[in-house]
């Protein structure tokens, strides 16, 4: 089974590089299965990782929030799991 999890934030006006910047530098440990960032219009960032999901395993590492001056609006989180076909 697979865990994957979406972190999607908005820059401040003119802060797009600097929060993609920012999200790109984040590490995450352990670090996940694949892991891929993306750019939308209205400068806002998307990271998408993907996590193998074990019975008793602990939860996968999530990106933070970044710092309050690179936001325009609080960062949005969606958690899914992976439906087998």
């Amino acid at each position: 089974m697979t865990v994957t999890l979406m972190w999607e934030a908005r820059a401040a006006r003119g802060r797009g590089a600097d929060l993609l910047a920012w999200a790109r530098a984040q590490p995450l440990v352990p670090g996940p299965e694949r892991r891929e960032t993306f750019v939308a219009p209205g400068d806002r960032v998307l990271v998408i990782t993907w996590w193998p999901a074990e019975p008793g395993a602990a939860d996968p590492p999530e990106l933070p929030d970044p710092p309050a001056e690179l936001l325009h609006r609080p960062v949005h989180r969606w958690r899914f799991t992976r439906v087998p076909d």
